[in-house]
Formats: structure tokens, sequence, C-alpha cells
């Protein structure tokens, strides 16, 4: 590409164009759209309770199945970059809210969908923006408006537990459906700061051992550590335990630097092994002298030092992870101690019981953590036939977690079954008739695209997706029921309400601003330069 300057001589302004390719305007747009598009249509079937699951293979042969939105985006390599932001979309929703990743992504297709018509007819993708972010304010302060507040208690989760087995209705758990839904509930008011409305996701570690089936699942009111004691003949329960939590290993102290040791004689052998000795001696003497009746170890430690330990009647947990370590600390109140000089009283854990449990036949153990100094820290164990059945269990787990948390911090839901889409679609559509500039085409189209939502899962629950949208509609424009929805489990009820289908506000409220300043960022593209490499 080049220029001329006021003399009339030309001057280079981009090298090498023959290696670039260049796609400008109106047609860089609509090529976004029709990649997001694609990538939206991917996740569309997996919407709503049921919805179908999709099965991603990884380059090393590891096999995921999942509905779950977030997921099947970050573990499907896609190349597009407007295919990658869609990725970060899912992403940013699940790290905020944890809930409604798919939602989220097949909300931003349709409106680019509805976008493309509207470039068609040409109107400027600038025009169509401003349209889409009026729409969004309109949608929102809707929503404000039909949500309804959740009262719950400590004493009286009722509440709480419907909006999880919402969450958890289109998951592989839907067996042992009531069961998550009330782990998920325990596990959350365990170790919620009620004052602050808070929820400390750190507090709570998911567990999955494959074995057993779903049923066997359970919340523990401690810390599960998927490891052993370090000695076979060392006792399996320990009561009323003082547990050393150290970061410093059982041997000899060594030299940072690269060094050398050059022994000539038997005598400097014997020397040597006196030393080593005495180390681990002393060594599980200062953790008996500070008043530890366990030992729990980031780092190993040889045979002579779990002799030691056995000999001193010291049961001891080695290859403790950098996260279980810090775990164990706050729920045990103990201090991580790096060096072995610095053991003391005041700086050991407590926990009322610590005791080794077997697994099926395999010779596989774990130690559990009970009734820890800090109530406030909590395990769920999942189990599973396998460990895809797991993995997916401790996902869908996570996002009923975190509607229970959504709704700790703010109270107010909206109605399932698309019934909060459907009612903003209306509003915004009428709404739309007191703009008198060309971006109530945008408007409506926004409407419209909220419309995707309900019949897609009318679509995936195999009901006609046109006929129930009109169905449900009608009802709210004729009798105002604004909880009607689509009555994906085919009950014979559409009012949400009656059916217990609740959505936290606060999710619905991200999907909406969220899907929007995506579609928003997308139409502001006209111009894309890409580098091609030699190999191409």
């Amino acid at each position: 590409m080049y220029t001329t300057d006021e003399h009339g001589r030309p001057f280079i302004i981009v090298r090498e164009q023959e290696k670039k390719a260049r796609t400008t305007g109106i047609e860089a747009t609509k090529a976004h759209i029709m990649a997001a598009k694609t990538v939206a249509n991917i996740v569309r079937t997996s919407l709503g309770p049921r919805g179908l699951d999709k099965i991603l293979i990884s380059p090393d042969g590891d096999i995921t199945i999942s509905n779950d939105g977030a997921t099947i985006m970050s573990q499907m390599a896609i190349e597009n970059q407007i295919g990658k932001l869609l990725v970060e979309l899912s992403k940013s929703q699940d790290d905020e809210i944890g809930d409604g990743t798919t939602g989220i992504v097949v909300l931003a297709g349709a409106l680019l969908e509805q976008a493309e018509e509207l470039l068609d007819r040409g109107i400027h993708p600038i025009r169509i923006s401003d349209g889409f972010e009026q729409a969004c304010k309109l949608a929102v302060a809707h929503l404000d408006t039909v949500s309804d507040q959740v009262p719950w208690t400590t004493s009286n989760t009722k509440e709480l537990f419907k909006c999880a087995k919402t969450s958890l209705g289109s998951k592989i758990v839907t067996k042992c459906h009531d069961q998550f839904a009330q782990m998920a509930v325990d596990a959350i008011l365990a170790v919620a700061d009620l004052e602050r409305q808070d929820v400390d996701f750190e507090l709570i570690k998911v567990e999955g051992k494959v074995g057993g089936e779903l049923a066997d699942s359970a919340v523990v009111r401690g810390i599960i550590i998927d490891k052993d004691f370090s000695h076979p003949q060392m006792p399996k329960q320990v009561k009323d335990a003082k547990i050393a939590i150290l970061t410093c290993p059982f041997e000899p102290p060594k030299p940072k630097t690269k060094h050398k040791l050059d022994i000539t004689s038997v005598q400097e052998f014997e020397q040597l092994q006196t030393y080593e000795r005495e180390t681990f001696a002393k060594m599980v003497q200062q953790v008996k002298d500070c008043g530890a009746t366990a030992v729990a170890c980031q780092w190993g430690f040889d045979d002579e030092a779990n002799s030691l330990l056995l000999q001193h009647n010291l049961p001891a947990i080695r290859w403790v992870g950098g996260p279980e370590i810090e775990l164990l600390a706050i729920a045990t109140h103990g201090r991580i101690v790096p060096r072995f000089e610095d053991l003391s009283a005041d700086k050991l854990g407590y926990a009322g019981t610590i005791r080794e449990v077997a697994y099926g036949t395999t010779n596989e153990n774990m130690i559990v953590v009970e009734d820890c100094a800090n109530a406030k820290a909590v395990t769920v164990l999942v189990r599973g036939g396998n460990k895809m059945i797991v993995d997916e269990a401790k996902r869908s787990l996570h996002d009923a977690m975190c509607v229970v948390r959504n709704l700790i911090v703010d109270n107010r839901v909206v109605y399932g079954g698309a019934a909060a889409e459907i009612s903003c679609s209306i509003a915004v559509d009428q709404a739309a008739d007191q703009v008198s500039s060309i971006e109530q085409y945008a408007i409506r189209s926004f409407a419209r695209a909220l419309d995707a939502i309900p019949m897609a899962l009318a679509e995936n629950s195999g009901l006609p997706p046109i006929e129930t949208l009109a169905k449900v509609k009608s009802e709210h424009i004729r009798h105002g029921k604004s909880s009607w929805g689509v009555d994906c489990m085919s009950t014979g009820i559409n009012d949400m309400k009656e059916q217990f289908v609740f959505d936290p506000l606060i999710s619905k409220r991200q999907q909406f601003l969220l899907a929007t300043q995506l579609v928003k960022m997308i139409l502001k593209i006209d111009d894309v330069i890409v580098h091609k490499s030699d190999e191409q």
C-alpha cells in the first residue's frame, strides 16, 4: 500500500502487502457475524433442561462430555478471532456469575443475526450499536419490575434449594437432583459471611473420587486430603489432633547452591550417617516437644524419618499439595511452619478427628480431617462411575453453588423457562414505537433476538417453537402473566412460579449487558488485516 506526497513522489505505507489479507467495510462485519453465529449455533442445542450434551476430544485423547456452555467453548480450540471473543464472553459470565454461560452465547448469536438483517437494509453499524444499547437499558430496567424477592433464612432454605435445583435441571446429575441441590445449599451456607453477604469459594474444596455412584456424594464439614498416612502401621484415626503443618522436608539440610561432597574414608561415611541420624532425631523431637500429635508435610521424607515418626507415635501425611496445606491451615487455625526451629504450641492446628478412609478394593485411601477449629471450611466429595461423570458432576455442582451464592448477594429472582426474556421482549418492542429515530429498528431487532431464547428452549424440548412462543407471548400481553414461560418438562403448567423455576436477577442482568457489549464491539470492527506466514 502506498500514496504520494505533495510533490507527487510515491512512498510506502504498508510493506509486503502480498503477505497480508485484508477485509474491509460491511464485508468484514458480515464475516465476523458469520463466524460468531456458527459458534453460537454449536451450543444452542445445549440450552435448557432438555439440552443435549457435547463430547469433546482433546489432542491427547482425553474425553469431556458436557453441556456447560463455558466448558464446551473453552475446549473447542476455536481459531477464528471473533469466535475467541465468544469464548471469552462465556468465560467472563462463568467467572462473574457461574451460571448462564450457554444462554449468553445464544443471545449474542441471536443479536448478531438480527444485526446482519439490519445491515442488509442499509443501516449503519454505529446506529445499530446505539439502538442495541438503548434496548439493553430498557430490558435491564424491565427485569427489575418483573423480579421477585426470595425470602430465606439459615433455618428456612427452601427457596435457595429451589433455585439450586433449577440450575441442575439441565445437568447430568438429574438422577440425584434433590441431593445435589441440598449439597450446594449446605456447602455455601457453611462458609457464607452473612453480614457482608459474601461467599469465599476458597473455603469450599470439591474433591472427586471415581467409584461408587452419584448418590454416594456428600458434604464433609472439614477437609479431605487425597493421601494416606505415610506408614501402613500408623494409627488410622487420631482424636483431638494437634497438627504441625510443615513446608520443610524431613531430611538433613543441604546448601542451596550446587555442591559436591567427597567421602574418602569409612570413618567419614560413618560420621555422615551419624549426622543424618541425629538430624532426623532432632527434627522429630522438635515436633514432639511442641505438643503435636500429627504431622502434615508439603514435602516427602525418607524411610528413616518415617520409621522415627512411627516410633514416636506421630501419624504423618506427606506430599500434601499447596492448596490443601493452605486450606488445612485455615480450617484448623494452624500456622504453616517453614522451619523446624519455628515450631511452637501456638502454631499447631486443631481438629477433632483425623481418620483414614478406604474406598473400594483398589487400596485407595483418603484422609478426612473433621471437627476443625474453624467450622467455615467444607469439602464436597463427588463420587461417580467414571472420570467423565465425576468431572461433569463437579462442574454442575459449581454452577448450583454459584446460584446459591448469587442469591445470598442479591435475593431477587426472575422466572426461568425464558419467562424473563419474553417479558423483556414485549416491553422493548412497545418502547420501540416511542423512538422517532432510525434506532427504533435496532430496538425492535433486540426484542426479536430475545425471542430466540424461548424458541431454542422449545426446540430443544421437542415442542413446536413458533407455536409455543406465540401461546406464551399472548398470555403475557393479554393477562399480564409475566411468570409464564416455556414448559420444557411437558408438565402441562406454563407458570414458572408454580413449577419453582427461578433464575437469579443478577445472572440474567449480566447476560443482557455482556452480550450487548460484545455485539457492539463486533459491529464496530470494519477493517481486518491478517499477516500471512510464509508457509501459507
